[in-house]
């Protein structure tokens, strides 16, 4: 299930373009939310894959892996919501940056180069 959309994660020139780029910055979040997901499910389902039958203590013991124990489930969801509430991976505003300009919804927001360079 995905969270609520917390409109202080939308930019304010978002906001501002007004409230068709604002469902479409909701929906790069929202994506961006269950691809995190998704990885993070993942990458537990190899760890649990990996640990058979290892009986490491670093591990949490026997042949559970990372995390065994009642709440080895909640760990990929936790941990998809701790990268999401920090920020995420960064691909909301340019999935909303490729999509606005798709359908014309005014001028995407800027995106400062992190390189501090010019483009490739």
């Amino acid at each position: 299930m995905v969270d609520p959309i917390d409109t202080t994660s939308i930019p304010a020139d978002v906001r501002a373009a007004g409230p068709d780029a604002v469902k479409l910055y909701g929906a790069a979040l929202q994506f961006e939310g269950l691809l995190v997901q998704q990885i993070t499910e993942q990458m537990f389902q190899s760890t649990q894959d990996d640990s058979s039958g290892d009986d490491d203590s670093t591990t949490g013991g026997g042949s559970g892996g990372i995390g065994a124990g009642p709440y080895q489930s909640m760990l990929p969801s936790t941990l998809s919501d701790a990268i999401t509430q920090g920020g995420g991976l960064g691909l909301a505003p340019e999935l909303y940056r490729s999509m606005s300009l798709r359908l014309g919804l005014g001028a995407p927001p800027a995106q400062p180069d992190p390189t501090g360079g010019e483009g490739q």
